[in-house]
């Protein structure tokens, strides 16, 4: 936890440092628009897959915008694997996500064989998550 707090600071204070923005500005999650849902379009929840796969990303009710850019009812895509919980508000996700701060809407994925669970998180240009959150539905996949 301890790490996770100092990663926290570093982060809020680079972003300060390098967008010349208020520390305020930085911990006021962005208000998520009505009926926004976040969700994975592939691969489905059960499915097998081989040790590299593709996941497609899908958001309705929202744009997709690249970490560092705010424009209004708009985020960014993060994915949680094998996440126990989820990130914690008003602060920056952390290295237990991955990031898509480019506005990528799908990526590759190489994991373990095994059971492994998918689930994104939409994050604003600070990589903070909206209020409420926008989650999908968390997915269970099998790697052959």
């Amino acid at each position: 936890m301890r790490n996770l707090t100092v990663l926290s600071t570093l982060c809020l204070t680079l972003a300060i440092f390098n967008a010349n923005v208020s520390a305020k500005e930085l911990v006021v999650q962005k208000k998520s628009a009505e009926k926004v849902k976040a969700y994975i379009i592939s691969p489905l929840d059960g499915e097998t897959v081989s040790q590299t796969f593709t996941v497609r990303f899908g958001l309705s009710g929202m744009g997709v915008a690249p970490a560092g850019i705010d424009k209004p009812g708009t985020g960014h895509h993060h994915l949680l694997i094998d996440s126990k919980a989820l990130p914690a508000a008003g602060i920056p996700m952390g290295s237990n996500v991955k990031h898509f701060g480019g506005g990528q809407t799908e990526t590759q994925l190489s994991l373990n064989k095994g059971t492994h669970t998918l689930q994104l998180i939409l994050g604003d240009k600070f990589h903070i998550p909206h209020s409420p959150m926008i989650v999908s539905e968390k997915i269970k996949i099998i790697v052959e």
